[in-house]
């Protein structure tokens, strides 16, 4: 027994929700982490992601609550009464006592059965049943959808400056060689303090660039993790893959939309059939509620409390019950108008909704094919800027270009290289913005 006993124990603690919890929690995501896996991860763990899991298992309940109604339906009472004047006899039929004898007890257990054959209640509730499975379940897809989005878009975001700061790094490097050229040449005497103090200026300026950088990093990975649903102290690298990122950034801009296929569309055309059930529930709802009935019944009467279930007087029955309503004060009328009002509005909200859809797409495809465009013309100018910085800097060592050429060509690189990655950047978060209004954005 007690070997049983400790088996018990073990099962039931290995499905407790603490136990659930802790293994829940033993979802980490460490290391060096790709786009992909940051998707995966919060599609686990994001809160809204799991609360609209949670709504879809509350809606099945409440379908099953529902659909409950066509089952049989079966209760039994009891009840006990002590008469300090009067008799159940005359009501019952039984002659076991005189009227009018005092004292007498009465007791009564029951057993009674229905089934419904019509009622417009629980046919509403199987009529829905589908559409609130299907709401429920395109909700969880619009949820998850905007996490994908979401996380894509921080992550990008993150990824972006921290190339800035790797190139505001290399600048520093620049800056600090150039800020060592121009004092060197200060001592020998071929130019005056000017350069190297302009270039200690520029080499500040850099350094308070790179904190803010810096910092701006940390905040921007603490939305990534709030929106992915990690532990703001569990720490977090992300990878980088230029190559990749930029086989990634193209899309096919000749797509057509199709309204059919964006999620909030699909919403609203559920909200309307759940509507029309609606109006055809108020439209029949004069017609009359039938169910079988029976009932077994038990009656125990005695003028004595200790006697009372000594002898029963048993009886049984079984029918049918039918009610009609005939008039309810025009309630059924205001409701069915209300009813179609409420889809007529629904019409209008898929009309707006297109219209709305409609614009999405057209600004998110010219912001991507003018991002696209603009990434395509900074590419070369990364490596035309590197060029130019390389001669200046060698031309201004041998004393051909001043200092000011030299600030002008770092600054130009630095500028240039920026401008690519944030173009980059840009071309990525604009691309799912393209595919979040064409509804092709994977889950995945």
């Amino acid at each position: 027994m007690k070997k049983i006993h400790l088996l018990l124990i073990i099962i039931l603690t290995s499905f407790s929700p603490f136990t659930l919890l802790a293994q829940h929690n033993n979802d980490t995501i460490q290391g060096n982490v790709t786009l992909q896996q940051c998707v995966v991860y919060a599609l686990r763990n994001q809160p809204a992601v799991r609360q609209a899991a949670i709504d879809e298992e509350i809606n099945e309940k409440d379908i099953r609550i529902g659909l409950a109604g066509w089952l049989p339906q079966i209760n039994s009472s009891g009840s006990y009464q002590h008469y300090f004047k009067g008799s159940p006899v005359n009501s019952t039929g039984s002659a076991a006592l005189p009227a009018g004898t005092p004292n007498n007890e009465f007791s009564s257990l029951g057993l009674q059965a229905s089934q419904v054959i019509y009622n417009n209640d629980v046919l509403l509730a199987a009529k829905t049943a589908n559409y609130s499975r299907l709401y429920y379940k395109e909700n969880a897809v619009s949820s998850q959808i905007n996490v994908v989005s979401d996380v894509s878009k921080a992550f990008f975001d993150v990824l972006l400056s921290q190339r800035q700061l790797n190139i505001i790094n290399e600048d520093i490097t620049r800056l600090q060689r150039s800020l060592k050229d121009a004092y060197s040449r200060y001592q020998a005497g071929v130019v005056d303090k000017i350069d190297y103090k302009q270039a200690t200026i520029a080499l500040n300026n850099a350094i308070a660039n790179r904190k803010q950088t810096s910092e701006a990093i940390n905040g921007k990975l603490a939305y990534l993790k709030q929106i992915m649903g990690v532990n703001p102290a569990n720490p977090i690298t992300l990878d980088y893959d230029s190559t990749r990122y930029e086989k990634e950034a193209f899309i096919d801009t000749n797509q057509r939309l199709d309204v059919n296929n964006r999620i909030e569309f699909q919403l609203l055309q559920t909200q309307k059939n759940l509507k029309n059930l609606n109006v055809n529930y108020y439209k029949y709802s004069y017609l009359p509620s039938l169910s079988a009935i029976g009932s077994y019944n038990l009656i125990y009467l005695n003028n004595n409390l200790s006697n009372l279930y000594s002898r029963s007087f048993p009886s049984a029955y079984a029918g049918l019950t039918l009610a009609l309503p005939i008039f309810q004060g025009t309630k059924r009328l205001q409701n069915l108008s209300k009813a179609r009002l409420q889809v007529e509005r629904a019409d209008l909200d898929i009309e707006n909704s297109t219209n709305t859809i409609t614009t999405q797409y057209t600004q998110a495809l010219a912001s991507y094919k003018s991002n696209y465009t603009n990434w395509q013309m900074l590419k070369q100018n990364v490596d035309l800027a590197k060029d130019v910085y390389n001669v200046v800097s060698l031309q201004y060592r041998e004393g051909v270009k001043t200092y000011l050429d030299v600030i002008v060509a770092q600054s130009d690189l630095r500028t240039s290289e920026l401008n690519y990655y944030n173009a980059l950047f840009q071309v990525l978060s604009s691309k799912i913005d393209l595919q979040k209004a064409l509804g092709t954005l994977t889950v995945q």
